[in-house]
């Protein structure tokens, strides 16, 4: 098993880019007009579960982005996933 440092030595150049990723997909939301659907609301809210000290923050986050329920809609809203609950 590696330690934590030998893990960033592997990793941190990756995902400092990761986080810089984000930062300018969120950039590039503010500079644009309308408004925002629930994608945008839950991606902020799993945002968070980042900074907690936890082991299962990647479970934590993907919970975030799950529809749990076991109602099928009749149509489709529009095609493509929404990539979290739609209630």
């Amino acid at each position: 098993m590696l330690k934590k440092e030998e893990l960033l030595d592997l990793q941190f150049v990756d995902a400092r880019a990761r986080l810089i990723d984000l930062a300018a997909f969120l950039d590039r939301l503010d500079r644009h007009e309308g408004s925002a659907d629930i994608r945008l609301r839950y991606f902020k809210e799993a945002l968070p579960i980042l900074l907690e000290d936890r082991p299962d923050r990647a479970k934590a986050v993907l919970e975030k982005f799950s529809d749990h329920s076991s109602d099928l809609p009749e149509t489709a809203p529009f095609q493509g996933a929404t990539g979290a609950p739609v209630n």
